[in-house]
């Protein structure tokens, strides 16, 4: 992409409404090839940036989702200890011993390639989502940072192993740990909102082809005011369209008009039982009363 207003064009042909700020970012992130950490609630469209930019520029997506306990085996590479077994079985009975079947088995043949490693050995640079870094430990954030300094990896067996290509790495926080200061001086950065009320308002109109406008404004006045509300789990981008799809498929035009049904569809904004005690009927037809 020539410029960020291009990319954001780009984005914009794959359905992905994105701020003049995240466009600036994410071309910055490719014109330097520096890591992007992207920070905000659950639910702003983080994930789906990654999705969209390897779309738009034809590449893999690349995903490692973060967990308590990931380690190395299930983020870089382990080996294939079923297959090594198997071969050293087939050597033994063929009379092969010693440094020949070990040479064999401590191939890049036998080696299982996991996110990281994959993300630098394809002939086209892929996109690697690193998911919810804020999710896995401590330890395993400092081993990444020498991932990223150099894109190289030490195999023990094989020696290191170089990128072929350089990947566009994209990195999302949820925020629920603060992460190291390390990190976030590798990486550039963005902060990604709740859109307002135009842009969440043409995200829904690009993902929801046909939507009446009438009832795209209720929807969009409907959510944004239930996200001002007390409630444990705010509803992101994709609860909005998820409501949408839910409203056209009952054949709802028109919040106020049934409040049984609209209670019925709430169930795609709310995913706790304290929220659904919360928003009772009552409450949701003030809301939508308010959006009308």
């Amino acid at each position: 992409m020539t410029s960020w207003t291009d990319l954001k064009s780009a984005l914009a042909a794959q359905n992905y409404v994105a701020s003049d700020d995240l466009a600036v970012s994410l071309h910055l992130a490719l014109s330097l090839q520096r890591p992007l950490l992207l920070e905000g609630a659950a639910g702003v469209g983080k994930t789906e940036v990654a999705r969209v930019l390897a779309a738009a520029q034809n590449t893999k997506l690349i995903r490692l989702q973060c967990y308590e306990g990931l380690d190395a085996s299930q983020a870089i590479y382990e080996w294939n200890y079923q297959r090594q077994l198997l071969a050293i079985r087939a050597s033994s009975e063929a009379g092969e011993t010693g440094k020949l079947v070990e040479d064999r088995i401590f191939s890049r043949e036998y080696l299982l390639e996991r996110p990281l490693l994959a993300a630098i050995t394809q002939e086209q640079a892929p996109v690697l989502l690193i998911d919810e870094i804020d999710r896995a430990d401590e330890e395993f954030e400092a081993f990444l940072l020498e991932i990223l300094a150099d894109y190289q990896i030490t195999v023990p067996e094989l020696g290191t192993i170089t990128a072929t290509t350089v990947p566009t790495v994209i990195l999302t926080s949820n925020g629920t740990r603060d992460l190291s200061d390390a990190l976030r001086r590798r990486c550039l950065f963005a902060y990604v909102d709740y859109p307002d009320r135009e842009t969440e308002l043409a995200i829904l109109q690009a993902r929801c082809a046909g939507i009446e406008t009438h009832l795209a404004e209720q929807i969009i006045g409907f959510v944004q005011t239930l996200r001002k509300e007390d409630l444990e789990k705010v509803p992101g981008i994709a609860e909005t369209l998820d409501f949408a799809a839910a409203l056209m498929g009952l054949g709802i035009a028109d919040l106020t008009a049934d409040p049984a049904a609209l209670q019925a569809t709430l169930t795609t904004l709310l995913k706790t039982q304290s929220d659904r005690a919360h928003i009772t009927t009552e409450v949701a037809q003030r809301i939508a009363g308010k959006a009308a």
